[in-house]
């Protein structure tokens, strides 16, 4: 790049040095020097291209980057999510079985309690035949009711934890933060690196545009009539401008 601007340099101070054509605004300066020096900047553009080059592949590398990242986020809540779920629908469906077998427990007692005492009372006054049964029938009912507690508990405890589910909805609602997160911050690093790039092409273009109008200008005068001298061959210092 300083190579490129060194030999417009020395370009300039040619004219500008270069002895004046009586009678017109054109100049005699020396072919080899200016050849020399166009053949410079011809030999320093590859290395600016590759510059340029270096810029967008970068670029892709960033987007590539900020894409993968992005995605790991989604996955890790998506997973998360499904993993909170899970464990609060396990500990329902437990603690509902626990509330079941206790309640079948109890009322299989009551049923055994009530059974025995109806067969020991069978041997016993009819007095004391009434008063088993009427203790049966309350064991019974006890249980019944002891049962109907019990179903009942589970049902609120069931209750309790669908209402749990809250916390899965508000893991639902962090993951979609965490993914909208990630793809704002995917889309400013996109456009931080398109303004990146496009500042550094619109440099090289700048910088192409006018040594292009140089070369040009210098091929023209090149071409020139009054740069042939009178035995048809072109002298040594014949480019004008």
């Amino acid at each position: 790049m300083y190579r490129v601007f060194e030999a417009l340099d020395e370009l300039v101070t040619i004219v500008e040095e270069a002895r004046g054509v009586p009678m017109t605004s054109s100049c005699v300066v020396p072919r080899g020097d200016v050849l020399e020096l166009l053949d410079d900047v011809r030999d320093a553009f590859p290395g600016e291209v590759d510059d340029a080059q270096d810029v967008l592949d970068k670029r892709d590398d960033l987007l590539h980057t900020a894409r993968k990242e992005a995605g790991e986020t989604v996955s890790g809540a998506n997973a998360e999510a499904e993993r909170t779920v899970s464990d609060a629908t396990a500990e329902a469906e437990r603690i509902l079985a626990d509330a079941r077998d206790r309640a079948e427990q109890m009322l299989a007692d009551a049923h055994n309690e009530a059974e025995r005492m109806v067969a020991g009372g069978q041997a016993e006054y009819q007095n004391l035949t009434d008063r088993s049964r009427a203790e049966s029938e309350r064991m019974i009912q006890a249980g019944r009711d002891a049962y109907d507690r019990a179903i009942e508990d589970g049902r609120g405890e069931q209750a309790r934890l669908v209402s749990q589910t809250e916390v899965v909805q508000a893991a639902h609602a962090e993951s979609a933060r965490i993914v909208d997160e990630a793809h704002a911050e995917a889309d400013r690093q996109r456009v931080d690196c398109d303004a990146y790039v496009d500042g550094k092409l619109a440099e090289f273009s700048e910088l192409l545009a006018t040594t292009l109008r140089t070369v040009d200008s210098g091929r023209n005068h090149l071409r020139a009539p009054g740069n042939v001298g009178g035995n048809g061959r072109s002298t040594l210092y014949d480019y004008q401008v």
